[in-house]
């Protein structure tokens, strides 16, 4: 975790860096007076609008999830449980919202503890079996809360959230003309560290998902119940329609399980469907080290064994 935050804080110094020195070249290049303050200047409003600009087109969790809020008199057991567990882990009692939806969604946001909403889909309540499972659930992602999860990757994203935010905007130039000679270095520095920034964020994103499962684990008292509701949800992820996963696919970084299909839709080709797509294998492969690179949570098989090993442990400690 310490090495992703450092190398995180290395890449937005040489983000920062890379902006400010395209700026810089083309004012030297064209002769401009004191180029250095002036190119500071525009690489610090242009970096500043565009923060303001990605920050204030999130919505609230409950529109991205299509859920809606519930209280006590609604989904009584999972208000006790989130009450009972919220007590154990010392944060606020969230706030709690139901989606509709198949895919198993179980998710807590919110930048404070006192403003932090549990969201979980009616698959998800469906899936798991017993309080226990349910309790399981709910303990990791409070255990978000209690480690100030949010809070930590909102800080370390910050570089990655300015890198795509100007590279979706210098794409999305059709005809640049002289400007080229900005908007196509800047196109390079923000994807070069758009890139890298999403791979150490998603490694320090496995590393927070393991500790919420170890607090979870020990506020319950039970890390075969977590291993149980991590198994049951995976297998309902693999009965999922691929269109229903897509659906849910901006809240997959957030959710106790990545919702995004685990392999490519292959869908065949041809008058009888017997054609395979074009470059199939390569496509097929770049999916995977796509996955590998920018996975957001550990292997589902290895936390579910961890978990095992843990209760293991705890049976012949007793």
């Amino acid at each position: 975790m310490i090495a992703a935050v450092l190398g995180l804080a290395l890449l937005t110094v040489g983000f920062l860096i890379g902006v400010w020195g395209v700026f810089y070249g083309v004012l030297a290049a064209f002769g401009a007076g004191s180029p250095e303050y002036v190119a500071t200047g525009i690489a610090a409003l242009t970096l500043l609008a565009i923060g303001l600009f990605e920050y204030k087109q999130l919505d609230s969790i409950e529109r991205v999830a299509d859920a809606r809020r519930v209280d006590s008199a609604d989904a009584p057991t999972l208000y006790e449980t989130a009450t009972r567990v919220a007590a154990q882990l010392d944060v606020p009692v969230p706030t709690i919202a139901i989606s509709d939806r198949r895919a198993p969604e179980a998710l807590a946001v919110g930048f404070r503890p006192g403003n932090v909403h549990l969201v979980l889909s009616r698959g998800t309540l469906d899936a798991l079996q017993g309080t226990e499972e349910l309790e399981a659930v709910v303990a990791h992602e409070l255990a978000h809360v209690k480690n100030r999860d949010a809070m930590v990757m909102t800080a370390v994203s910050l570089p990655v959230v300015l890198a795509e935010g100007l590279r979706s905007r210098v794409a999305a130039v059709d005809d640049p003309g002289w400007a080229a000679i900005v908007i196509v270095p800047l196109a390079a520095v923000s994807t070069v560290v758009g890139t890298v920034g999403r791979a150490i964020t998603a490694r320090l994103s496995r590393v927070r998902e393991r500790a919420a499962d170890r607090t979870a684990a020990t506020v319950t008292g039970s890390p075969a119940a977590l291993a149980s509701a991590l198994k049951r949800l995976d297998e309902d992820i693999a009965d999922t329609p691929t269109r229903d996963l897509r659906d849910a696919s901006g809240v997959s970084s957030l959710s106790i399980l990545p919702l995004e299909p685990a392999e490519l839709e292959k869908v065949m080709l041809g008058p009888e469907g017997e054609t395979e797509p074009s470059y199939w294998w390569l496509r097929t492969r770049l999916h995977r080290l796509e996955r590998w690179l920018f996975r957001t949570h550990p292997p589902t098989e290895e936390r579910i064994e961890t978990l095992s090993a843990a209760e293991y442990e705890q049976e012949t400690s007793a």
